[in-house]
């Protein structure tokens, strides 16, 4: 396969993939699995805790699609805070999000193989996670319109199975189901221990848990570098993660809470299992196992689309070595594509040999990614808002409401959030872990953009150029 130096991605994606880009950015396990016990720990209150989370994230996409819009760049969020704030915050935030999801390959990767076990314990442990890394990279190097072919089907097939759970359960909430038993829905919500069992306070703090399970929503902007109409694309994608995350999420967790009571203990294996069975579908367990595969396996594609394409990004901005940003000849970053599968390999041979020590504290320090990202963000669109008002502002698609009064607001509760995180038990070795990465990443940052600084006559682009042209020749 032949390598090339840097000349651009290919615009090969097409609207209806970029569509399913950014609704299955937004779907992941963690809703199928995850939200157990979310419900299990707050009860019916959860629908509120996932609404006001849901809102956060729609505020930051906000913010994002309008840099995005503005100017459609692969390195997105990265190439923004490079751009307002410094190089520094452009570095830091690049490589945090590569470390994320680098990691969410291992991890998707391990969770397939769980399932897949399940239904053939005769298969070694190891086989599956490593034959779908290898699958999904093998995609992903081919062409980036495979890598959206791909994503489009796996997403085609989760929101179908979530389209019909939700049709199923309002059938069956207002007793038109035949063959099965009419929920006592009040009882449900109100009827052990009221709508908010554990207190007000319990709401506030399902939100910081939740907040992460929508990582993945601003995938749309990263892959508009390679969108046939990447402007047209992003907006819709922005416009429409309102109602995704209102359908998707809340909908389909006030079905669980009306039909289920909270604390019925086979929640916590799968509330959607659970809805299932208890509606007499047959072979309810093994449907969702495939439908939560289905969604492994399309977190685990956009993993390493992801990651490759952030480490591309870097190395444009001269933050990676600058071999990660040649391209094959479908113009696919083939170097940062086998780095970041490659972590992903790594990280499944850390977690055989020390699932509950290294691979542990692996996940814990990517943990609160999404929070530091959603704040670089926030801060990026304020200044580049102010930088564009007095002579740009009329070419903006795409505008943050109430700015810049909204924007402070949310900047404001992301702290919160952050700072939270420190007093909620199962959340702390988080913080502390991904706030030593995040601290560890702007050092780093800093001491870089001091050395190009003070570096003579540096200037990044010839220095790309005369690399690029020592190593072609």
């Amino acid at each position: 396969m032949m390598v090339e130096k840097h000349t651009g991605l290919k615009h090969a994606l097409p609207m209806r993939q970029m569509t399913m880009i950014a609704i299955g950015g937004v779907i992941g396990a963690g809703l199928f699995v995850g939200s157990g016990a979310v419900i299990h720990e707050m009860g019916p209150a959860a629908i509120i805790s996932y609404l006001l989370a849901g809102i956060i994230v729609v505020l930051v996409m906000r913010m994002l699609g309008e840099m995005a819009i503005a100017n459609p760049t692969t390195g997105s969020f990265s190439e923004y805070a490079n751009t307002a704030i410094g190089s520094w915050a452009g570095f830091t935030t690049g490589w945090l999000y590569w470390y994320f999801w680098v990691i969410v390959i291992a991890i998707e990767a391990i969770a397939a193989g769980a399932i897949v076990v399940s239904w053939f314990p005769q298969l070694p442990i190891w086989i599956t996670p490593f034959v779908v890394i290898t699958i999904m990279m093998t995609t992903n190097l081919f062409s980036v319109s495979i890598y959206g072919e791909f994503e489009f089907w796996f997403v085609c097939i989760k929101v179908a199975a979530i389209v019909l759970f939700i049709a199923m359960g309002v059938v069956a909430i207002v007793g038109f189901l035949p063959g099965n038993y009419v929920p006592d829905v009040g009882r449900n919500l109100f009827g052990y221990g009221g709508f908010m069992p554990k207190g007000a306070l319990s709401i506030l703090n399902g939100v910081v848990i939740i907040i992460f399970s929508f990582f993945g929503v601003e995938i749309a902007t990263i892959a508009a570098g390679e969108a046939n109409n990447p402007k047209e694309s992003v907006a819709r994608a922005t416009n429409s993660v309102a109602f995704r995350i209102l359908f998707f999420y809340v909908g389909s967790i006030s079905v669980v809470v009306m039909l289920l009571p909270w604390q019925d203990s086979a929640i916590l294996q799968s509330p959607y299992v659970a809805v299932l069975m208890r509606l007499k579908v047959p072979a309810a367990a093994e449907i969702m196992n495939f439908v939560i595969l289905t969604a492994v396996l399309s977190c685990l594609n956009s993993a390493i689309y992801s990651s490759s394409r952030m480490l591309y990004a870097l190395s444009r901005q001269g933050s990676a070595p600058l071999v990660f940003c040649y391209t094959n000849n479908k113009k696919v970053p083939i170097y940062a594509v086998l780095i970041s599968s490659a972590i992903g390999y790594i990280g499944l041979l850390i977690n055989y040999f020390s699932p509950e020590a290294v691979f542990f504290f692996l996940l814990n320090a990517s943990g609160g990614a999404a929070l530091f990202i959603y704040l670089t963000v926030a801060f990026s669109e304020l200044l580049t808002r102010r930088k564009m008002e007095k002579d740009k502002l009329q070419l903006l698609k795409l505008k943050m409401w109430c700015y810049p009064y909204l924007t402070l607001l949310i900047i404001a509760i992301l702290i919160a959030i952050l700072v939270s995180m420190a007093f909620i038990p199962v959340m702390r070795s988080q913080f502390f872990l991904s706030s030593g990465i995040a601290i560890l990443l702007i050092l780093c940052g800093l001491l870089r953009q001091k050395y190009l600084l003070n570096k003579p006559k540096y200037n990044k682009n010839k220095y790309l150029i005369k690399e690029a042209k020592n190593i072609i020749e």
